[in-house]
């Protein structure tokens, strides 16, 4: 008896400092969090010290135009970055799922972007863009068309398009991973059926590979609504408030504003609708993975 229950505890033993450190490092900075952005806090004071004011900052972010600005811009810049790296992604991973000669090193090429510092990215970028000496200008001016004002009023699809040259090769790396782990016996029954190599992608591919293009394009989204360091080296977040993303004003809250408690408050607002958008997608992918299943479970039986 006692043995049993030794071996019924074991497990749980081995789990606990994973657990503790779980509760320190996770749990106790979240509810920190919330229970700061319940009070009137500044860096002055230590969070026991400062007024409970209840619901307050909430409400004043709710009504606040430039926190609603903030929020659409960071909304915009995530379904943009999203939605085009993810067709890019998949889009190489399609093409390069071959075997030709240098594909290797062509494949280590792409993935060189996402190598590299954000904060080296946005002076880079910064820098390609200037008005006079960019290097996109000079070849405008170079062909007869007239220069772009990159960071002025296209400011929000110049940081974009760097995002988008950053990230798509993880995109790409996870859509080729998992083009190859796909089961050989559904594409070779897809092609004695005789499909074509477009509707192999339609219809054998695409939908095997939905489970993994869900979570990692929910990856993605999580990681665009935390940029930070690239738009603040490009633009800091103008001209005005065009390329402000919730991130960078809720640093800008807390250190420039001094209203901790607000910023707290802005935190948890991103952190509800980062939720909102994780559980949706998990619950597509419960989907997907069914209809996944009844999928190569039809071919095995046409087999």
């Amino acid at each position: 008896m006692r043995r049993a229950v030794a071996n019924r505890l074991t497990p749980y033993m081995f789990m606990a400092p994973a657990v503790v450190i779980m509760v320190i490092a996770l749990l106790y900075p979240l509810g920190y969090m919330v229970w700061g952005s319940f009070r009137d806090w500044d860096p002055s004071q230590t969070i026991g010290e400062a007024e409970f004011v209840g619901l307050k900052n909430y409400v004043t972010l709710w009504h606040d135009p430039n926190f609603r600005e903030s929020l659409g811009v960071t909304l915009s810049f995530a379904f943009f970055v999203v939605t085009f790296e993810m067709f890019i992604g998949v889009g190489l991973a399609l093409l390069l799922d071959r075997n030709i000669r240098g594909m290797s090193v062509l494949r280590t090429l792409f993935i060189l972007p996402m190598m590299i510092a954000p904060v080296v990215v946005g002076l880079m970028w910064r820098y390609m863009y200037h008005p006079t000496v960019g290097t996109f200008n000079r070849v405008f001016e170079a062909i007869g068309l007239p220069k772009v004002d990159w960071l002025g009023t296209n400011a929000l699809m110049s940081v974009i398009i760097a995002d988008i040259w950053q990230w798509t090769p993880f995109i790409f790396i996870l859509s080729l991973a998992a083009l190859q782990s796909l089961p050989r016996s559904a594409l070779e029954a897809a092609r004695i059926d005789g499909a074509t190599g477009w509707q192999q992608i339609i219809h054998i591919k695409l939908p095997l590979m939905m489970p993994v293009l869900i979570v990692t394009g929910l990856l993605r989204l999580i990681d665009a609504f935390k940029v930070l360091e690239v738009i603040l080296v490009m633009t800091e977040g103008g001209p005005g408030l065009s390329t402000e993303i919730l991130a960078l004003r809720i640093s800008r809250t807390a250190t420039e504003f001094r209203e901790l408690g607000v910023a707290a408050a802005m935190s948890n607002y991103l952190l509800i609708l980062l939720l909102f958008f994780t559980v949706s997608m998990f619950a597509f992918t419960r989907w997907q993975e069914m209809r996944a299943n009844r999928l190569r479970t039809a071919v095995e039986e046409d087999e």
